[in-house]
């Protein structure tokens, strides 16, 4: 069972665990406010469970808690930054900031970033686009973890893309990995003893499973939408190793850093009213958010909603009741908070 922990005690909580393992405080703060909101936010995977694996990096030196992101290319609307392995939450925000930037000044901003480290959760830089009026788009690269269609050998990065609409009675945001499940995931689902919905990958004798453990042995997970979904994941990778001029996936694969060590992530926003007016298209919005919302339910308990309406419901509920937390997990951040330098990634397989 999930502890209900009050949002203001995880977050100052989170803050002295980042303080302990050799955070500065500035960051320390930021960081801890953002994997709190995850975690509010119903995004466990990539808030408070994936503080023990980056303690974990710190403590091996695959991130410099030290570095900012460093300019090292520029043209109109567009930047490219060197992540420096820096923590990636920062410097994700950071890039988000200047797309944002950008595109107040061009209609439409662009900013690449290369040798960075994991961003965690992804959806944190297109809802800070979104509510900051912008139509915003983000992907990443990542290590080879999920077989290409065809294969039964990780051979490609689940490469998780965004993208938000800011829709001024409520964004609407896709955070997707190109994986059915994330391996966060799995992870959290199997921290809590559960099966997964629907079947997420196979088994070690091929078969398709709904046992996280079992995937996560054979790292057999499943295509978002079969074949389109190791499709998108290639094209993603390529395109922000690309434009950023940084490491593809095979180029983390030869890497030691741990997962999205020495990434490619991209960050663009787009002013939504290039070319029309504010009431206009906030109206054909709402009614369009309105006409799918109405759609008939399969199950009347469950009505049908776009995406990013069910967060702000679990984020109000997280502000009322108290952030969701697994056990396990709080009490390895609480050790952390406590100075202990033993603690092992329970939250990966």
């Amino acid at each position: 069972m999930k502890l209900r922990i009050p949002f203001e005690t995880v977050r100052e909580t989170v803050y002295e665990a980042l303080l302990k393992i050799g955070l500065p405080e500035e960051k320390a703060a930021v960081c801890a406010r953002i994997h709190t909101e995850s975690s509010a936010d119903g995004v466990e995977s990539h808030g408070l469970n994936r503080i023990p694996r980056f303690a974990v990096y710190v403590r091996n030196g695959w991130v410099n808690v030290q570095a900012d992101p460093v300019l090292v290319g520029a043209r109109g609307a567009a930047e490219d930054y060197d992540g420096q392995l820096g923590v990636g939450v920062t410097n994700a925000l950071f890039c988000t900031d200047r797309a944002i930037g950008l595109a107040r000044q061009h209609g439409i901003g662009m900013c690449a970033l290369r040798n960075t480290t994991h961003w965690m959760r992804g959806g944190t830089y297109a809802w800070r686009m979104a509510e900051a009026g912008m139509i915003g788009l983000s992907w990443i690269n990542a290590e080879s973890c999920m077989p290409m269609w065809g294969s039964d050998e990780k051979s490609v990065g689940n490469n998780p893309f965004c993208i938000a609409i800011p829709r001024e009675k409520g964004p609407i945001v896709v955070d997707m990995a190109m994986s059915l499940y994330a391996y966060g995931k799995l992870g959290v689902y199997r921290l809590a003893g559960e099966q997964l919905p629907y079947p997420g990958g196979f088994d070690r004798e091929g078969n398709l499973t709904t046992d996280p453990g079992a995937i996560e042995e054979t790292m057999r997970i499943l295509p978002a939408g079969y074949w389109k979904g190791s499709s998108l994941a290639i094209a993603l990778d390529l395109a922000a190793a690309m434009i950023s001029n940084g490491r593809s996936g095979i180029g983390q694969d030869a890497e030691t850093g741990g997962s999205c060590g020495g990434c490619s992530q991209i960050f663009i926003a787009v002013d939504p009213y290039l070319f029309g007016d504010r009431d206009t298209l906030q109206n054909m919005l709402d009614r369009r958010v309105e006409a799918a919302d109405s759609a008939h339910p399969i199950d009347p308990d469950r009505p049908v909603r776009c995406p990013g309406e069910n967060t702000i419901l679990r984020r109000e509920d997280s502000m009322r009741r108290g952030v969701p937390v697994d056990p396990q997990i709080w009490d390895q951040i609480l050790a952390l908070a406590q100075g202990r330098t033993d603690i092992v990634d329970i939250a990966s397989f």
